[in-house]
């Protein structure tokens, strides 16, 4: 049991919804996945705040996923939570 593959909770597969899988693709993913792919698109387009490194500027696609033009990193797992179905 101890190599056991984990899937329940953060490692549980998740789909996501047509807006988040813009982002991260539409495949299901454990939800750990989806949210690193997440962090991808952030850093890959500059989305974090020059000024505060903890505040996500949204683009046309995360504003989709968010709903606002900007929030909080620690927000954002509420955000992306609403668009996923386990």
């Amino acid at each position: 049991m101890a190599n056991a593959p984990k899937t329940g909770g953060i490692h549980a597969p998740v789909t996501p919804s047509p807006e988040l899988g813009a982002i991260v693709g539409t495949a299901p993913l454990p939800r750990s996945q989806v949210i690193s792919k997440v962090w991808d698109h952030i850093k890959k387009n500059n989305l974090q705040n020059p000024a505060n490194k903890r505040e996500i500027l949204a683009d046309d696609k995360l504003k989709k996923v968010f709903g606002t033009d900007k929030c909080s990193m620690f927000e954002m797992n509420k955000h992306i939570a609403k668009h996923v179905k386990a």
